[in-house]
């Protein structure tokens, strides 16, 4: 755990989520805890269905329902995101801390123009005039780069394509400078162009106001471009946590170096056929005993039966590199070395 930091703007401790459904109680988040400081960008990977956005949705309090339950700590400052009453969550939302959703179509009132509903959300929590919000509005949709932002004011979502209507989403999160950004696949189903702007107003965002973001991502490209650190989510868990070098150069847990082997690289020969994981993902109503990636790893042995936990196993743990794999680092580095030979993990050199 690192230590305690004037800069901590949210931390988040044994986080777990649960929804009872007619099949069983499906564990979507198990215990998930990490940091995030000022100016930090921290990405959060894994496959569909690994908990990332259910994480994410939670600590906004868009989770919540009579068939869910709670457990842990996720705090906002002195706010406990987890316990906060509605209105506590009202009165931060948007304010302290802001959420950019994946799909913007459905995020956005089809029915109201997209300026009025970014003006009802800084109206909220500023006390200024319609007048007033409403050049705010503009100044915001200019900076994320919407064109001729005056007239686009007056749109409606249907009326925009899907990089413009992402975009606005991000105008509405950044109306108010909130402190911690959630962005949940903000590239998704964006061609290249539109992506590279939209990383470009994250990172002028971290730069102006020193904002920590949380990038919910299955995009490893993007998160090279823009992350810190890394967390890899794999069945409610994380399973690997440390910087971006210490995940794409060094990575300790097999679901990493899956996940990293399925990526094509430019600087190697191209492979006849893109390598994969095997297997899908458990069920989270009746997971696997012990490690949860264990039916789907070549290199799983008796060892794996008991719940594995988040330790630093390399040593010296200064720069905060955890894993759940219980296999030696040495032995983890023998055994990429041979995967990276027959093309089926994607990394640089080992410890």
């Amino acid at each position: 755990m690192t230590a305690p930091s004037s800069d901590l703007l949210l931390d988040v401790q044994d986080l777990k989520v649960s929804f009872a459904t007619e099949e069983g109680v499906v564990q979507a988040v198990d215990e998930v805890s990490f940091q995030l400081h000022a100016g930090e960008v921290l990405a959060i990977v894994g496959e569909s269905g690994s908990g990332k956005s259910v994480t994410a949705m939670t600590l906004m309090g868009l989770t919540r329902s009579p068939n869910a339950r709670f457990a842990g700590t996720a705090r906002l400052r002195r706010l406990d995101l987890v316990r906060a009453r509605d209105d506590e969550l009202r009165a931060v939302r948007g304010e302290e801390i802001a959420m950019v959703f994946q799909d913007p179509m459905t995020s956005l009132n089809p029915v109201q123009r997209i300026g009025r509903q970014i003006v009802e959300q800084i109206q909220a929590h500023r006390d200024v005039s319609g007048g007033e919000a409403r050049d705010q509005v503009v100044g915001l949709l200019e900076r994320v780069g919407i064109p001729r932002a005056r007239e686009r004011f007056g749109s409606y979502p249907h009326e925009l394509s899907g990089g413009m209507r992402q975009r606005v989403m991000i105008a509405m999160a950044l109306s108010c400078d909130p402190s911690v950004l959630i962005a949940d696949e903000p590239t998704t189903a964006l061609d290249v162009t539109i992506q590279a702007q939209i990383l470009q107003v994250l990172k002028e965002l971290r730069e102006r106001t020193n904002a920590g973001i949380v990038l919910v991502t299955h995009d490893l490209g993007v998160v090279a471009e823009i992350a810190d650190r890394i967390a890899v989510m794999y069945a409610g868990r994380i399973v690997e946590e440390g910087s971006t070098d210490e995940i794409f150069y060094n990575p300790q847990h097999p679901y990493t170096w899956g996940l990293l082997g399925s990526i094509t690289r430019v600087d190697r020969p191209r492979p006849a056929r893109l390598p994969s994981i095997p297997g899908l993902p458990p069920s989270l109503i009746t997971p696997p005993q012990g490690c949860h990636f264990r039916p789907r790893c070549p290199h799983a042995h008796d060892a794996c039966l008991p719940r594995p936990e988040l330790l630093a196993r390399l040593g010296g743990g200064e720069s905060g590199h955890t894993d759940r794999c219980v296999m030696a680092p040495a032995r983890k580095a023998q055994l990429r070395r041979a995967g990276e030979r027959i093309g089926l993990v994607a990394g640089g050199a080992t410890q």
